[in-house]
């Protein structure tokens, strides 16, 4: 053994042409581990990410570690900085749902609902919305749910090499994304839920789509309760990791499956109901581990009350509008399919071109300029797959946003990182963050 380092007091020494080489001799082994704990040297930091496959986006976490053992970790953020809440204040209040969409990109219906909830308290419409248009928010908002959660089974499984997992949750969220595709025209970033309702209403064939996906996703379900919920691989990797208890959720302001997982059964579609919530039949889950494997029992869990209600709301859908009937606010929702894609439905354009000519100037002023909003500011907030999800809207009077903020939850549950983490192993750093299920769009936003 060649080195530099001075000789122990149980070394001897030999100069040979490779260097001096000590012999190492007697000593206590319990003195050797006291010394090497006492020691610094082991101690190393450790950057996982900001490109690593396991930290769901361009996270970085910054680990100190002692051996295998955690001994703090950090997050780094903003590696995905969209500045979409700056960019809101340059465009129309409507246009502000084609940005918004695309924060936490796993969920974009509960972005868009958020922000047109808030929209609408400062325009004073939340009533006039019509009873269709909220139905068609919550049916899309639940299955929206599922996906998000089907995303979190899907990657979480893969980062513990259950691929069979993966692949089936991957499998099942592509029958939702067809469905979105049917409805809104996009897989993603839909921009489909405006200020007063919906950019369209249901296209012919969406009902007997929705019936079908809800048959085959039942059928569906409990094959991840043979896959992994009764999996004793699964769930001795999943047990004890990424602890947080009640007092530590309340502490750093988790929401959602986080919360709910230490037992507390808070559910802002129960607490402060949105678009009619109050009116449904489902139940709020939660398990009390407190752990990585409560978390998992419980997204699958919501995932079959996501289903009651998406059951209720194919149920209750009764033909009306979608839009609210003030032509001041209503962005044109007379929509058709034509050859050039989707654009006002022709019947809407002769009417507006040839027989009203203050029809025709209004439709190109709200398309251009946007309607005004009072001054004000409001919030709203809607239960998101990832907990609670809130917008701040300040309006100057104007037709843009004086200032739009969001409270992600990925961005606040990020805090129980730390908390999560520390006293760990390494290996459990990619389980406990994977329970958070943190998105980076809407943390950078």
């Amino acid at each position: 053994m060649s080195t530099a380092h001075a000789p122990h007091a149980t070394a001897g020494a030999r100069e040979t042409t490779e260097g001096t080489v000590y012999d190492v001799t007697g000593g206590d082994w319990d003195e050797l581990a006291s010394a090497a704990a006492r020691s610094d040297d082991e101690r190393i930091i450790v950057n996982m990410g900001p490109q690593h496959p396991s930290t769901h986006g361009v996270l970085r976490l910054i680990l100190e570690i002692d051996g295998e053992t955690v001994t703090e970790a950090r997050c780094g953020i903003g590696y995905l900085h969209t500045g979409i809440e700056k960019n809101l204040e340059y465009r129309t209040w409507t246009q502000g749902t084609t940005f918004v969409t695309r924060m936490d990109y796993l969920m974009p219906l509960h972005n868009e609902a958020a922000y047109c909830l808030a929209v609408e308290k400062l325009l004073g419409i939340e009533d006039d919305v019509p009873q269709r248009a909220n139905v068609i928010r919550v049916l899309l908002m639940e299955l929206n749910r599922i996906s998000s959660h089907l995303v979190y089974l899907a990657t979480g499984g893969m980062e513990l090499g259950a691929t069979t997992v993966a692949i089936s949750g991957f499998r099942d969220r592509e029958m939702i994304l067809d469905l979105f595709e049917l409805i809104t025209g996009l897989r993603m970033n839909h921009a489909y839920i405006r200020p007063g309702g919906l950019s369209q209403d249901l296209p012919p064939g969406s009902m007997d789509a929705l019936r079908e996906f809800v048959k085959k996703f039942k059928k569906n379900l409990p094959e991840y309760d043979k896959l992994a919920v009764g999996n004793p691989v699964y769930k001795a990797r999943l047990k004890d990791i990424g602890y947080l208890d009640l007092a530590g959720c309340m502490a750093l302001g988790a929401t959602g499956p986080i919360l709910r997982s230490a037992g507390l059964p808070f559910d802002l579609r129960k607490a402060q109901p949105y678009c009619g919530y109050e009116t449904y039949d489902f139940d709020v889950p939660t398990t009390d581990t407190c752990d990585s494997y409560g978390r998992f029992l419980l997204r699958i869990e919501e995932m079959r009350e996501s289903l009651r209600i998406v059951e209720q709301c194919l149920d209750r859908l009764e033909p009306g509008p979608v839009m609210v009937a003030d032509k001041k606010i209503a962005w044109p929702a007379q929509l058709a399919l034509g050859p050039d894609g989707l654009g006002n439905s022709l019947d809407h354009i002769r009417k507006i071109m040839g027989t009203s000519m203050e029809a025709l100037i209004h439709h190109f002023k709200l398309v251009t300029e946007g309607f005004r909003v009072p001054p004000g500011q409001a919030y709203a907030a809607v239960e998101s797959p990832k907990g609670e999800l809130g917008v701040h809207a300040v309006s100057d009077g104007g037709t843009r946003p004086y200032r739009v903020h969001f409270r992600d939850p990925s961005f606040t549950n990020l805090q129980c990182m730390a908390a999560m983490c520390e006293g760990g192993q390494v290996a459990d750093v990619i389980v406990a963050v994977a329970s958070i299920d943190p998105v980076m769009g809407g943390v950078d936003r």
